[in-house]
């Protein structure tokens, strides 16, 4: 198994395209089960005024062959710090990269973005219908509720 950043001293990618994404086996390949990554503090910026948008996202996913390996996915995760894009693209494509690059059985995203000019805007994308042989938990994030 040979990784590009674990174990390594790794600089933040410019950009999601320049980004590497390590995949290691899975080390229970044979298993049907859910992994879950949060990242409460995602951050881009707005594509129009260039400000700082805030998101918290939450990618499930039944791995296959191979899993992500950690540190790349939080590095790939901090190259969208300075990257200008919709919640939309932002959110629907680190799904479809992960789902591409990594083949798992299953995957969903939710980004759950912060408030910006008064409106939340929360985007859900899934590759396919939810497995109905592995426990998939809520994602656990509560609506936004504003100051009520």
């Amino acid at each position: 198994m040979q990784t590009t950043h674990l174990g390594h001293a790794s600089a933040l990618p410019a950009s999601p395209d320049e980004a590497a994404l390590d995949y290691v086996p899975n080390p229970r390949a044979g298993a049907r089960y859910c992994v879950r990554f949060t990242a409460p503090e995602f951050t881009s910026l707005c594509p129009v005024t260039g400000q700082p948008d805030f998101a918290h996202i939450v990618i499930d996913y039944v791995p296959d062959a191979t899993i992500v390996e950690s540190k790349s996915l939080k590095l790939f995760l901090g190259s969208y710090r300075n990257h200008a894009a919709f919640h939309e693209d932002c959110t629907v494509g680190i799904g479809l990269r992960l789902f591409t690059e990594m083949k798992p059985h299953w995957l969903r995203i939710g980004g759950y973005w912060y408030p910006r000019g008064g409106m939340p805007i929360d985007v859900f994308w899934q590759s396919s219908t939810a497995p109905a042989d592995v426990w998939l938990p809520d994602p656990g994030v509560a609506p936004y509720r504003g100051r009520g």
